[in-house]
């Protein structure tokens, strides 16, 4: 799953949050968010069980996906994609159930304008980060930044890194060699407690700066050396790393300041709001 798809894990339906993630290249929705919605059950899966035994062939349209739970940690949850939510809809009689179904339809609208027009869904990207509450210079390096991170995965696809595992190998390669972290290190040093916390997002200025040039360099790398296999792809990914290190040394060096820091954006909305009422 890409940056920008990563960073549209949740949509909104009057004012109810579905979870859905990017799997064979489309949108898949937790089912029993839909259940909560069209029926304001307060007890989803026990309405999800009952609806499968009633129905039992609703299983084979699912897929089993990890999704953020109430806890925070990821639980294999049953999904269904935009052509399959029709399908579950149909079998649970609600009053909801066509403005769903519209919504729906736009949803899957959307996704098709963004793949015929890729800088609709960085526009929509930069819209998630505005209504969160970042600056807009710091958005308009995070889009750099997940623009840089695409060519880096696309190439790493396209010379035989298929699993996920291995992309996250790379990744940390790449982390550890130009900060000193891996990337769950890293987010435990920022105090990121929740798996789904994208570490991208509470980077400061220069962190990202040297993120993207750390990736970068590993894309070219990649490409000059001709990297094949999981191996060579690890060389380059470090050697990228070190890169983006000796530059952030050199900086470091220079102003007296260290790049890598503790400082994060949780709970940027609750600043914002208190600064909205400071100057009340």
């Amino acid at each position: 799953m890409d940056e920008i798809s990563k960073e549209t894990a949740l949509v909104v339906f009057q004012d109810k949050r579905i979870k859905r993630q990017w799997h064979n290249d489309e949108w898949n929705y937790s089912v029993s968010d839909i259940i909560a919605i069209l029926t304001d059950s307060t007890d989803e899966l026990a309405y999800w069980r009952k609806l499968k035994q009633r129905e039992p062939q609703l299983v084979t349209i699912c897929h089993g996906l990890k999704l953020s739970a109430k806890d925070g940690r990821l639980r294999y949850t049953d999904c269904v994609n935009t052509k399959n939510a029709f399908r579950l809809i149909q079998s649970i009689p609600s009053k909801k159930a066509e403005p769903f179904k519209q919504w729906l339809a736009q949803l899957a609208q959307e996704r098709i304008e963004e793949i015929e027009n890729p800088e609709l869904a960085q526009n929509r990207v930069k819209e998630y980060y505005k209504l969160k509450g970042y600056p807009k210079e710091w958005i308009n390096k995070r889009l750099r930044g997940i623009a840089i991170r695409q060519e880096l995965t696309d190439e790493w696809k396209n010379r035989g890194i298929t699993q996920e595992i291995d992309f996250a190998i790379l990744t940390n390669e790449i982390t550890n060699a130009t900060f000193g972290m891996t990337v769950p290190e890293y987010k435990k040093f920022k105090g990121l407690k929740k798996k789904n916390q994208n570490l991208r997002d509470h980077m400061g200025d220069w962190e990202l700066i040297f993120n993207m040039l750390g990736e970068k360099a590993t894309t070219d790398i990649t490409r000059t050396r001709d990297a094949k296999g999981f191996d060579k792809n690890k060389q380059a990914a470090r050697r990228g790393g070190q890169i983006a290190f000796n530059a952030r040394k050199e900086l470091e060096e220079e102003t007296g300041e260290s790049v890598v820091s503790k400082d994060n954006f949780l709970g940027i909305l609750e600043k914002k709001k208190l600064e909205i009422k400071k100057n009340k």
